[in-house]
């Protein structure tokens, strides 16, 4: 299981921190705007309610703030019930639980254009995701299928390391 969820882990950091994220997303999303707002419903509607239930969270996590400022109306005790509120007074406001939601949906997103990849890899036995691994000579990130390195030429199989076989010995016998 372990090696499962590290072999998971390993494939979703190779796609979501790769150059060409862009090129898959554009590939594989022909209808952006779409695709990310059912994944912000799915994380807004869907995941960060039940997070409000939470003792510790007395409202939706986009609501969050806190005030560093009061407008005029501002009352210490009891404050602003909403962001809107804090606004309508002229009140200046850090509003961190929009920023974490944005996080939320951001990764949310790249989970799931990683598991469109990975479904699309499996239907079609073309995966496009890049698994790379290190040249052990000049440390360049290449491609885990390859035999030898494009950078610098060495085979990466061994054959530069085995010794030659010196057992026999070539003679011209003219």
């Amino acid at each position: 299981m372990e090696r499962q969820v590290r072999g998971i882990w390993t494939g979703f950091v190779e796609f979501a921190l790769r150059d060409n994220v862009l090129e898959v997303a554009v590939g594989l999303m022909y209808r952006r705007h779409g695709f990310t707002k059912v994944v912000n419903s799915l994380i807004s509607d869907i995941l960060l309610p039940p997070l409000s239930l939470l003792p510790f969270m007395s409202r939706n996590l986009e609501e969050k703030f806190i005030i560093l400022r009061g407008g005029p109306h501002y009352s210490p005790p009891r404050g602003y019930n909403t962001r809107a509120q804090a606004l309508a007074d002229g009140a200046v406001t850090l509003a961190y639980g929009a920023f974490i939601d944005q996080i939320l949906n951001l990764v949310g997103l790249g989970v799931a254009s990683y598991l469109i990849a990975n479904l699309y890899g499996y239907l079609s036995h073309d995966s496009i995701i890049r698994h790379t691994c290190k040249c052990k000579y000049c440390k360049k990130e290449i491609s885990a299928k390859a035999k030898r390195c494009p950078m610098c030429t060495s085979w990466l199989d061994g054959r530069e390391e085995k010794v030659p076989d010196t057992s026999y010995v070539y003679s011209c016998s003219y």
